[in-house]
């Protein structure tokens, strides 16, 4: 019987999955913009500091607009972000109350965690998408 507890665990796990994303989209964002910027060539702490700011700033839409327009990211990539947006959103914004009294039924939270544990899966093949990007293949690292 699936209690209370694991749905609030699978939660978590599928909102640190979401945070990982969006901080991995914006270290990425933050070394493309410093590549264009040449800071990589020449320092200028100001408009590094500016870039990091103004990345922080960023949404995680924002993010994924930013570097689908920056770097060679391929369609099904800047698909695979833009559904992880959407978990992202019904995650932070919608879960409970799409759920409703589900919490307080054995059926209900069984529900509730199988619709988490396919939200994790989504926002985490993002999450490893944006590794890719990186230089990073998760995959081969836990396969190693």
């Amino acid at each position: 019987m699936t209690t209370i507890d694991e749905v609030y665990r699978k939660f978590g796990e599928a909102s640190e999955a979401a945070q990982l994303l969006e901080t991995e989209l914006g270290t990425l964002l933050i070394q493309l913009l410093a590549a264009d910027k040449g800071l990589f060539e020449e320092s200028n702490p100001g408009i590094a500091q500016k870039l990091v700011n103004d990345v922080n700033k960023s949404t995680l839409g924002q993010l994924i607009r930013r570097v689908g327009y920056n770097s060679e990211t391929e369609d099904q990539m800047v698909v695979m972000f833009s559904n992880a947006l959407k978990t992202r959103n019904r995650l932070a914004h919608n879960f409970f109350r799409e759920h409703g009294l589900g919490r307080n039924s054995a059926t209900g939270r069984k529900a509730m965690l199988e619709d988490l544990e396919v939200m994790h899966s989504n926002l985490f093949e993002a999450y490893k998408g944006a590794l890719l990007l990186s230089g990073i293949d998760l995959n081969a690292l836990t396969n190693a």
